[in-house]
């Protein structure tokens, strides 16, 4: 292994290296109005629980505080065209679906819609709020979870900041030598 010089670097900027999984697009519903909305800031807190920081400026942080549930759906990387217009479109003013050519499907257990396009949507009910007025933290519990068979590891895209992004590479299988659960 090789050792690294390290310099300093502004603490405010680690996320670049540290952001735990893929760009992620927020779909919610609320009194007839719905949403979408890109999401770089999530975090898995167990098996089944998810914490999503979402900006109280941002109009799905409204709809989805409203109807405590949204779904978490998974794009793949052939769909960064959509993610990116969907991160810089904002406000109720745009049906994100129709002018972004993405197909809303009915959910079984909550009201927001599922992204039919995306590799995978997850179903979430909001878990825990009482870190949202100070963190704009949202932790929600996924109650039906919705995946393509395939491929099995889907490319998709990961925010490492300041408008770059970088697409999922190959995977390594280690399952002989690690133990997940230590993981």
């Amino acid at each position: 292994m090789k050792i690294r010089k390290k310099k300093d670097f502004p603490a405010d900027k680690v996320r670049r290296f540290l952001e735990p999984g893929p760009v992620v697009l927020v779909s919610s519903a609320h009194r007839g109005d719905r949403d979408i909305m890109t999401l770089g800031w999530h975090m898995m807190l167990g098996y089944d629980q998810i914490g999503c920081y979402i900006w109280d400026q941002n109009h799905s942080f409204s709809l989805i505080r409203g109807s405590k549930e949204c779904v978490i759906n998974v794009p793949t990387a052939d769909m960064a065209d959509a993610v990116i217009k969907v991160g810089n479109s904002h406000g109720p003013g745009v049906d994100k679906f129709r002018e972004f050519g993405l197909t809303p499907v009915d959910a079984t257990e909550v009201g927001a819609p599922l992204i039919a396009e995306c590799y995978a949507s997850f179903e979430c009910r909001l878990a825990d709020a009482s870190r949202i007025d100070k963190l704009g933290l949202f932790v929600f519990e996924v109650v039906k979870a919705h995946v393509a068979p395939s491929p099995r590891y889907p490319t998709t895209l990961h925010y490492r900041g300041d408008g770059v992004f970088m697409i999922s590479g190959r995977n390594v299988n280690y399952k002989k030598r690690f133990r997940p659960e230590n993981l």
